[in-house]
Parts: C-alpha cells; structure tokens; sequence
C-alpha cells in the first residue's frame, strides 16, 4: 500500500502526457483532413449558390446518380470487410477502420450539397476523424480498448472543426456512442483533440459563426415553464424527423427490391423527386439551410411549417441514398421549430430558436450534455438554465429513438420502460417494451372498467 500510494500520481501523470501526445497528434490531423474536405465543400456549393431554379432541377437528379454511383462501385472496389461507421468501429470492431474507403463518403457529400441535396457537413467530418484516428491508432499499435478511445477522440476532433465548438464537440464524439452512458476514460482525448483541431482548422482558413445574446434573460418561473414546453414540443418534432427518415428510407428500399433497381439510380429518382418538390417548397430548404437558421436565430418570423419541410426534404435527400451529414440538418429543424412555437407561446423568437436548436440535436442525437455546451458555446452563458431544461426535456421526450442506428442503449429513459443494457437500436429493438408492472396496472384496470360497465348494464 506504501508503495501504490506514492507511485500511482506517477503512473497517471505518465498516463495524462501520454494521453495529451496521442490527442494533440490526433487532433493536429484530423483538423488538416476536415479543414481541406470543407474548403472543398466550400468552394463546389459556392459555384451552384445561385443557379436558376430549371438548372436547379436538373443538378439535383444528375446529382443523386453521381453519388449512388460513386457509392456504389466506391465501396465494391474499395471497402473490405470492416463497417465504416464510426459508432460501429467502436462497439464492434476494436476501433479498426477501413481506409482505402475513407475519400468516397467525403466526396459524396461534396456532390450532394453541391447538387442541392439536403443534408449536413459534420458526417463525412466525422468519418474522416475516425478514420485517420484509427489510422494513427494502427501506426503507433495501440491497444484494442485504447484504439477504441483514439476512435472516439477522432470523431470528436471532427465535429469540433466543423461546428468551431471545441468542448461540446468532444463530449458529442463520446457522448453520441450510448444513451445513458458517458465514458470518461475517454473525455481528456477528446477534449485535447477537439481543441487541437478547432485551432488547426482556424489556421487553414476555416471561419464559424456565433450567436451572443446582447442581452440577459433574467431567470422567471413562468418563462422557464414555457422554455420546458418547448422542449417537448423540440422532443416531438425530433420524434416526427425521425419517423419520416425511417420511413421514406424503408419506402425507397421496399422500392428497389420490389421493382430489382439497381442502386444508384435510387439517389437518382430521389433526386427526381426533391426537383418536383421545389415546385412548390421554397429552395432555402435545400442544402444546409445556413440563411433559413440565421433568419430563426435573429427572431424572423418563419414559417409554421419549415420545420416540416426541411425534415421532408432530409428525409427524401438521405433516405433515396445521398450522402450527407445528419447534425446541421437538425440545426435548422430545432431553430426553425424553436422560433415557431416561441412566437405562439409569447417567448422571445431569438431564444426559442437558440433553445430549440440544441434541444433537437439533445433529443435526436441522444446527446443531451454535448448539447447543452452547445449551448453555451455558441450563444453565451445568457441562456444557460433555459438550454439545460428544454435539452433535458427534449431527451427524455424522444424516448428510444435516435438518428444513429448504431447507437448502443446503456440505461433505460423511463422506469416504466424496460430493456437489456446494451442492446442496438438497430437489431434489437424489438426488445424494448413497456414494464411489465405497468402492463399489469393497466391490464386491471381494463378489467375494472369492464366489471363496472358490466354492472351498470
């Protein structure tokens, strides 16, 4: 015990500059890979910005063709064996990454938000941090547990270079890997690692906005109340957006099998059909939809039904099989929804948008901590018990439900909800139901009204 007393600060400061080494090199590439992907980006949406709405709806189908045949011959050429998920990588794989398919998801994004497809930036930023993670990961021959961890920082170094939010970034990159669990045996790597390539990318160039609130929400119980109805509302429009993805994706899928279409004209006919669609939906919903979010940002009036729309439109661009990212689309969903229900509320448009904003990235992407930094970060400490309650709320509304099939369930939201720890929302879903407890409650209480309704007669 003597000896373990004064030599175990030695073994955990060895540990912390081995650490920080790993992170800051992780962090140093990953920011390069991201920074180059998103300038490239950058440049491909800057060219079709302003083209004429009939341009508009050629680009798009021409758009989804490239992607799904990019996709297509990309990963049967390319990828081997292993999933390119980053989540996967992680629960499945000891962390290990295919690299020779590591440019097709980057350039397919290029395509789809080039085309018009809407969709996000941060998926092909995450896939390359876990990639390249995983690859210094290999040149350095780590473990198969702290190669899972490096894994983790990686994708945490690319969203806090896509987004400029370095802290939220990093406990988005561990956080989004469970519900209900955060591992901090990884949380040092990912900080180190996500401010290593915030600052790198800001040295290639790369430029992010903020929202600072110019002034103070003082703390009113009234308004508060508000803020958490928002909240469930953020939790059921997360709810909403997730359905119409699951179900458009299952609708093209039962499509191509059912009439044997060869994969990449799917994106093609999706392409098609968002073409149609902007007949009649205005084109700000297409892409990233950065405008439509500031306008919801500066308190705007907005739409009711933009949130809808651009839902809609995200489901059809990824569910059809472009590619793109899922977070920026969930940006705008929540501001857009935030300033709407705020306005009918009577509550500041700014600040709904701001707490509808994060609440829907909590909700969606089961990663209410991440989200409530986000908060902080690119709106100041002025909304701060606002952002907390509606993420909070919003989680909690979602229920079982994510953006990320991947996702793995460590806890259950509800105790009248049970499941296994650890199960996959993807294969294993059928396994969560309601308690068994609270089946037989309200199985009496069927019986019960049927003996009184019984007696009347």
């Amino acid at each position: 015990m003597f000896h373990i007393r004064y030599i175990e600060p030695l073994v955990m400061l060895a540990t912390l500059v081995r650490r920080f080494f790993l992170a800051t090199l992780t962090g140093a590439i990953v920011g390069t890979g991201t920074s180059i992907f998103l300038q490239g980006l950058f440049f491909s949406m800057d060219k079709t910005a302003n083209i004429p709405l009939w341009l508009q709806m050629i680009v798009l189908p021409v758009g989804g063709l490239l992607n799904g045949l990019l996709i297509y011959y990309g990963y049967r050429y390319l990828k081997g064996d292993k999933n390119d998920s980053v989540i996967a990588a992680v629960h499945e794989q000891n962390g290990k990454m295919p690299y020779k398919s590591l440019p097709i998801k980057p350039i397919a994004a290029i395509i789809t938000l080039a085309s018009g497809g809407s969709a996000g930036k941060e998926g092909p930023c995450s896939h390359i941090g876990g990639t390249l993670a995983s690859w210094v990961g290999h040149l350095v021959r780590l473990s198969p547990e702290m190669q899972k961890r490096i894994v983790a920082c990686g994708v945490s170094a690319g969203f806090a270079s896509v987004f400029g939010t370095p802290i939220a970034g990093a406990i988005y990159g561990v956080e989004v890997l469970t519900i209900g669990r955060l591992r901090y045996d990884m949380l040092f790597l990912s900080v180190i690692a996500g401010v290593t390539s915030f600052e790198i990318s800001k040295l290639w160039g790369i430029t992010y906005t903020f929202y600072p609130f110019e002034h103070v929400f003082p703390f009113s119980e009234r308004l508060f109340l508000k803020i958490i109805l928002i909240g469930i509302l953020c939790g059921l429009v997360s709810w909403l957006f997730i359905e119409l993805f699951e179900q458009i994706r299952f609708g093209f899928g039962y499509i191509q099998r059912r009439f044997h279409i060869w994969y990449p004209f799917m994106p093609l006919i999706g392409g098609i059909v968002l073409s149609l669609l902007i007949l009649f939906v205005p084109t700000e919903y297409l892409g990233l939809s950065l405008p439509l979010m500031d306008r919801a940002l500066n308190g705007d009036v907005i739409p009711y039904f933009g949130f809808f729309w651009k839902a809609l439109l995200v489901a059809i661009t990824l569910g059809s099989g472009f590619y793109g990212g899922i977070v920026t689309p969930q940006f705008v969903i929540g501001a857009v929804s935030g300033n709407v229900f705020a306005n009918m509320l009577g509550v500041d448009a700014a600040l709904g948008a701001a707490v509808g904003m994060v609440a829907v990235v909590a909700a969606a992407s089961n990663t209410p901590i991440a989200a409530i930094f986000m908060g902080f970060e690119l709106f100041g400490s002025v909304t701060g018990v606002y952002v907390v309650g509606a993420c909070i709320t919003a989680y909690i509304i979602i229920g079982h439900r994510s953006v990320y099939p991947d996702q793995l369930v460590a806890y259950s939201k509800s105790i009248w909800m049970h499941l296994e720890p650890g199960l996959s929302l993807e294969k294993e879903r059928t396994k969560i139901h309601i308690s068994y407890g609270v089946l037989r409650k309200l199985s009496r209480w069927h019986h019960q009204k049927l003996r009184d309704k019984n007696k009347r007669k």
